[in-house]
């Protein structure tokens, strides 16, 4: 069970759209925020579960926990303090599976 104190982060959980310059008509991605202010436990991998999991591969950096929420997928975003790490699946919570959610995620900007 998630401690609710536990999430001390506030985090915003973007997703990607894509909108056409009425100059040019090239087509953009831009970023707008679905979830602002979410409270979030962001936790680094340590060195023991980097190794582990392999990693040092699938570039995974830390694991963000929010509360459940519906539609959240891997090619949103989550934007901590500047920080922007990208989800890479939204796994939820063992027991009944609509507590919380938990995403591995890479760190840095992606196609956007």
């Amino acid at each position: 069970m998630l401690d609710p104190r536990e999430l001390r982060h506030r985090v915003d959980i973007q997703s990607r759209s894509q909108v056409q310059d009425f100059e040019t008509g090239e087509m953009t991605t831009v970023w707008g925020d679905l979830y602002t202010n979410v409270p979030a436990k962001i936790s680094p991998l340590s060195v023991r579960e980097f190794v582990t999991s392999q990693a040092m591969q699938s570039g995974i950096t830390a694991r963000i926990t929010i509360r459940w929420r519906a539609g959240l997928t891997a090619d949103m975003r989550i934007v901590h303090n500047g920080r922007v790490y990208n989800p890479q699946g939204w796994l939820a919570d063992p027991d009944s599976g609509l507590e919380y959610l938990t995403a591995p995620c890479t760190e840095g900007l992606n196609e956007g």
